[in-house]
């Protein structure tokens, strides 16, 4: 699901950006500010695009590639909307040699998208992430914040049913 930019970016939509704002002005001033500064955002509006990541560099007062390596260092941020739930891959060497790229091509063909992106429906966004710490489960499949280990290409389904199903009773 690609929309233009000018759609999604949160300094355009007054109410998003005042959460920037309050943000900004809650903690900028702290040790560490631009860590926290970003995880609030993250969690608050569930993105950072370059344009919010220029703007929170302005406001803290460093430089905007300082904030950029933050932001494409640490796997927890995102530069896009990610979708209402998030199915995560580890490629720890433990789950790689488990079998997770089979996983993966089983996610690809089930649901038509690539890692790193989300279904047209905005449901289900795939990514692929490092090590999650559970090797003795692997290969592990981290659906919203629950591991699920020792996941094979045909419970893959499962997992989908599981996702809609909350759907369903949400």
């Amino acid at each position: 699901m690609t929309l233009p930019t000018k759609q999604l970016d949160p300094l355009d939509n007054p109410r998003m950006r005042k959460i920037i704002d309050d943000t900004i002005a809650e903690y900028g001033d702290q040790n560490g500010a631009l860590m926290v500064v970003l995880n609030h955002i993250q969690e608050r509006i569930g993105f950072i695009t370059k344009a919010m990541q220029a703007y929170i560099a302005k406001n803290l007062n460093v430089p905007v590639s300082k904030v950029h390596g933050v932001v494409s260092f640490y796997s927890f941020f995102t530069t896009e909307p990610r979708g209402k739930h998030v199915v995560k891959f580890c490629i720890g060497t433990a789950c790689y040699v488990g079998g997770v790229s089979q996983l993966i091509d089983k996610a690809k063909q089930v649901l038509g998208v690539e890692p790193g992106q989300t279904t047209p429906d905005g449901l289900i966004t795939l990514e692929v992430c490092r090590c999650v710490g559970a090797c003795s489960q692997a290969p592990v499949v981290v659906v919203d914040d629950t591991n699920r280990g020792r996941v094979k290409p045909s419970q893959f389904g499962k997992i989908l049913t599981d996702i809609q199903k909350s759907e369903a009773a949400a």
